[in-house]
């Protein structure tokens, strides 16, 4: 299977902080991945440096076959591209309709016709069964069909590879659920490649094909969502048992 990014000995410091500690991980394509880990681990750091918000001190990022530490701010443009990106908040403009916020990207980087543009939003609102709800603000929408909303959003130019921020983050067990299936569907309907920055180890085992646990700047352990449950390292059976305490 083709691996879409490639991370190979990331370190990254901000002053003292040594954050990245020799990241490795693979993330194939078509596929979901999540990155789990607590707060501080270094999963918000690790997803900038793969949309190339941050580079790395040492080492390589390596998106769709470019090593995105090496190139000019140009071709590192075009490589974002290939990025659509859901917000932990799903950051939509409150002043602007659901039709107005999908339609954003598509006014800022294309030279289409009004017409054309209200195709396509239907169309990626259809995606994430909003069928018809152009004309309604933000504030009028629940948690999750915000959430919705914001996947129409990163997708509506059509990128190869979707990154979700936390995306469960403060949502009450019934709409985390919904955000699941919505990052389920999206996956098996646009074929995309999927990266989720996550804390929340129901959600990560649900959506994930793929769990990679972070701890200290590192990963200590990766694979599929079964492989992480019956662990051996210290740290994945220390974080997973207040879970499993729990009877999940």
């Amino acid at each position: 299977m083709k691996v879409m990014i490639d991370i190979r000995d990331v370190h990254k410091s901000f002053g003292g902080n040594h954050v990245l500690r020799g990241v490795n991980l693979q993330v194939a394509e078509g596929l979901t991945t999540v990155i789990i880990g607590a707060s501080g681990s270094g999963k918000s750091v690790l997803m900038k440096h793969m949309i190339g918000l941050l580079r790395p001190d040492t080492g390589r990022v390596i998106v769709d076959g470019v090593d995105t530490a090496s190139i000019s701010q140009r071709e590192l443009t075009r490589v974002r591209s290939k990025f659509g990106m859901v917000f932990q908040g799903a950051a939509l403009f409150d002043s602007m309709s659901v039709g107005e916020n999908v339609a954003f990207p598509l006014r800022q980087h294309r030279r289409l016709r009004e017409a054309e543009i209200r195709r396509i939003v239907a169309e990626k609102l259809k995606v994430v069964d909003l069928e018809g709800v152009e004309e309604i603000f933000p504030a009028e929408l629940s948690g999750g069909m915000r959430k919705r909303v914001g996947l129409a959003r990163a997708v509506v130019l059509d990128p190869r590879i979707i990154l979700y921020d936390e995306p469960t983050t403060g949502l009450d067990p019934i709409t985390a659920n919904s955000v699941d299936e919505m990052i389920i569907n999206a996956q098996e309907r646009l074929g995309v490649t999927s990266v989720v920055i996550s804390h929340d180890i129901a959600s990560s085992f649900r959506v994930g094909d793929r769990v990679a646990m972070i701890h200290e700047g590192v990963i200590v352990d990766q694979g599929p969502p079964e492989k992480l449950r019956h662990s051996e390292h210290p740290y994945v059976q220390k974080f997973l048992s207040t879970w499993f305490a729990k009877g999940e």
